[in-house]
């Protein structure tokens, strides 16, 4: 996640802390609508684990998100 809130810093210019908040804001929600095995896999792949399954999340997310 830290990758993800530098990512958000260079590009936004807020706080790292504004942005932790942000992203965690975002998790969250997405964890709320996502079934809950996939929820787990997205917060484990934010965390920095890494799964087999993450290719498929990844590409599962960008299909709800009308990416292909």
């Amino acid at each position: 996640m830290d990758e993800l809130i530098k990512l958000v810093v260079a590009k936004t210019g807020i706080s790292e802390d504004a942005a932790r908040q942000a992203i965690e804001t975002v998790l969250d929600f997405l964890k709320g609508k996502l079934p809950a095995p996939l929820g787990e896999q997205l917060e484990g792949l934010l965390g920095g684990a890494e799964s087999p399954e993450a290719g498929g999340l990844l590409s599962g997310l960008g299909g709800l998100l009308g990416k292909r």
